[in-house]
């Protein structure tokens, strides 16, 4: 099975960088992962959008897949309060 590429929107790269160290370490470690499944155990089509997304502790991480091209592109992170907000 070939490894998808991670990319970041601007705006999740920022986003990113706003959560606290010790919580970032584990977000971007279950990044990390999604390139090798980029649909793991316990992610969830949302509804309304062609988006997954994966839980870590209290923040979400929405993201889109392209299989066409092995990419996997992150969307948002953030608290799940907030998250789903447009």
């Amino acid at each position: 099975m070939a490894s998808y590429s991670i990319l970041f929107t601007r705006s999740a790269a920022r986003e990113l960088e706003r959560v606290p160290t010790r919580d970032r370490q584990r977000i971007v470690t279950r990044i990390g992962a999604l390139a090798s499944n980029p649909r793991p155990v316990g992610a969830e089509k949302l509804s309304d959008d062609d988006k997954y997304r994966i839980r870590q502790g209290d923040y979400r991480i929405l993201y889109q897949i392209v299989d066409a091209t092995l990419i996997v592109t992150v969307v948002r992170v953030g608290n799940r309060r907030e998250v789903y907000r447009k």
